[in-house]
Parts: C-alpha cells; structure tokens; sequence
C-alpha cells in the first residue's frame, strides 16, 4: 500500500492504495484541513500531527508527493512547500521512501495524457479506484492520482528487482 499527498497548508489532501495484480484498492482517503486564522506554525504542527497518526495506522511501503511546480503565484509556492516538508519529514521519521513525480507524469499515469484537465483526472480516479462518487475535495483527488502513479511506480520497480 502507498500514499499519495497532496500538499497544503488549508487543504493537504491524502490517499491510501494498494495494487493487488491489476487491480487498484483505495483504503483510505481525505483532507487534513486547518483553519486560515490558525498561525502557520499550528496549521503546519496539525498536518504533521495527522500525517503521523495516518501513517502509523495504514503502514505504506511508500509515499507519493508531487513536485513543487509554480509558473505564477510564488505566494503560495510558500506554503504549499512547508506543508510538503511537512510530510517529507514525516516519511524520513518512519523511514518510508519517497516518490517524486511531476504533474505531468501523475496526468500521464491517470489518464493516459499528461495535460489533461483537472476535471479529467477526477473522472479516472473515480473509475480506476471504483469509488461510488468523485473524491471531494479536490485536494483529495489529487492525492489519490498521486497514490495511483505511486502504485505503479512501486509496482514497476519491484517487477525489475524480480528479474
């Protein structure tokens, strides 16, 4: 089983999936959310916080993160890379590996096209995972696409050390 995270500090969206065969099997799924007033330091101290729980309860071989990508507002480039230190060093704590990947390569994994739209990559998250309706927030979505690229990343590397 991997997770994928979906960094921020008001939303940090997370998803658990295992692959067994060709199947994907979503375990666990949502958005750790803090309030806007909260001062950084607590909004960052929550995350953490139920990053490790969730951590400690499902055990993941891996951990999915996107990396950071901004061609526009550098203001929330800020944030969203605390809160994605945030969970690399909750990874490194309970010594579980990283996955990096670009946006495009998460979209190419998903839908088969690395510019698809966000509205695309919800609909096949939905479908691949055979979950009843689309995950909300959108932050959670994203979380899971990056959990299902992970999957077969993980998946594809164990296949070669087999070989």
């Amino acid at each position: 089983m991997v997770l994928g995270i979906d960094p921020g500090t008001a939303i940090c969206g997370y998803g658990f999936v295992e692959q067994i065969g060709s199947r994907l099997v979503p375990h666990a799924y949502g958005a750790i959310t803090t309030p806007s007033k909260m001062q950084p330091e607590r909004r960052l101290l929550k995350i953490y916080t139920e990053l490790e729980n969730l951590i400690q309860e499902h055990r993941p071989s891996a951990i999915g993160i996107e990396q950071l990508f901004f061609n526009r507002n550098v203001t929330t480039a800020i944030p969203v890379g605390q809160a994605r230190g945030i969970a690399l060093l909750a990874a490194a704590k309970n010594d579980i590996p990283i996955v990096e990947h670009t946006p495009l390569q998460v979209k190419q994994a998903v839908t088969g096209y690395g510019k698809a739209t966000k509205e695309q990559v919800i609909y096949m998250v939905t479908k691949l995972l055979h979950l009843p309706e689309p995950p909300y927030p959108d932050d959670t979505a994203d979380a899971l696409a990056v959990a299902i690229c992970t999957a077969y990343c993980v998946d594809s590397i164990a296949w070669r050390n087999r070989i």
